[in-house]
Order: C-alpha cells, then sequence, then structure tokens
C-alpha cells in the first residue's frame, strides 16, 4: 500500500550499476516512478534540480562528489522532500554524518525491498509533515510580524491625527482598499513617514 494516489518520484544515486538497475526494479515494481539515476553526487544534485523528486535514495560513498556533499546541497537548495541514505557502511561516524546533513533514513546495503518500501514510505511521510510545519510556522510567524507593523502604524496615526485605536485601524483599512496594498504595506509606508 502506497502513501497517496500520487506516485513518488524517485531519483536514485550510486556508483554501483547493478545496485541501480535491481534498485529500480525494486522501485518501478512497488509502483514508484524513478526519474533518473546518478552515479555521483553531482549527477544527483543536477538529476534533482531537473526532477524536484520526491525521494532521492543516495550511496554515501561515491566518486568526485560524495552522497553526504551531495545531500546537502540538495537540502540546502530544497530540491527532493526526502533524502534516503544506503551505504555498506554501519559505523557511528557515517550515521552520525547523516544525521549532520538532515537525511530523512539510512539503509546498510545490501537492501531488500521488505525494508526499503517501509523506509521509504515513512521518511516521505515524515518529511511531508515536517515541510507543512514549517510553512505553517512561517505563515504565523508572517501575521505576527504583519501584525506588529499595523500596530506601529496605527500607533503613529493615533499620536498624528488624534484619532481613536478602531478610527486609525479603520484609516489604514480605507487606504489599503484604495490604494490596492495590504494593510502591512500601507502600515510600513506610514512607518517610513513617521520615520522621516
Amino acid at each position: 500500500m502506497h502513501m497517496d494516489k500520487k506516485k513518488l518520484h524517485v531519483v536514485i544515486a550510486d556508483d554501483e550499476p547493478i545496485t541501480r538497475m535491481d534498485l529500480r526494479e525494486l522501485l518501478e515494481n512497488a509502483g514508484y516512478i524513478v526519474d533518473a539515476e546518478a552515479s555521483d553526487g553531482f549527477e544527483a544534485v543536477e538529476s534533482c534540480r531537473e526532477y524536484l523528486p520526491d525521494l532521492v535514495l543516495m550511496d554515501i560513498k561515491m566518486p568526485f562528489l560524495d552522497g553526504l556533499s551531495g545531500a546537502q546541497l540538495i537540502q540546502d537548495e530544497k530540491l527532493a522532500d526526502s533524502v534516503i541514505f544506503m551505504t555498506a557502511y554501519s559505523d557511528r561516524k557515517f550515521v552520525d554524518e547523516a544525521k549532520s546533513v538532515e537525511a530523512d533514513g539510512y539503509l546498510v546495503k545490501p537492501i531488500d525491498e521488505k525494508s526499503l518500501i517501509p523506509s521509504i514510505e515513512l521518511a516521505v511521510d515524515r518529511s511531508r509533515k515536517m515541510k507543512k510545519l514549517r510553512s505553517d510556522m512561517e505563515k504565523v510567524s508572517e501575521r505576527l510580524e504583519s501584525r506588529g507593523i499595523i500596530e506601529r502604524a496605527k500607533g503613529y496615526i493615533m499620536l498624528q491625527e488624534n484619532m481613536t485605536e478602531q478610527q486609525a485601524y479603520d484609516y489604514i483599512r480605507k487606504l489599503s482598499l484604495d490604494k490596492s496594498l495590504s494593510m502591512r504595506r500601507i502600515s510600513e509606508i506610514i512607518s517610513m513617514k513617521s520615520r522621516v
């Protein structure tokens, strides 16, 4: 059973062609769409720039640009929802490095479908929930910031024009409607005026 009606898009990054072929087969049999295969971190980043996949399955040890550096670029540029590392190494050093680039999962090779598919489903689901939470927090933060800007402008108008709080609010609101600008933008302009 898959996460939702939308099929997951995946980029596979591994320097071993046979591993990529096996993973592609597993993923496609499970109903995922493999957008691209990459043999090193550079190709992985470029593929992600082109396809913006839901998930990148990435080997840690690859030539040119390793998986950790590639994953960091992918995370920084928000090129994929989730990154899951695949590696033959299970020592603490690699796990800690994977955590430092905020990987969503860590699978030790050889990888079988029984562990791969549930790991993907959980990682992408968790990643999407975190993304939504971040977005919701940004909206709340922006609303609070807007409210503060409007409050300052309201205070300035109340002092300058000897208006009540409600009158000052209505004044900003009317200007907003008349000028087809947000109340925040009107308040920013009023606040600039107050600094002159």
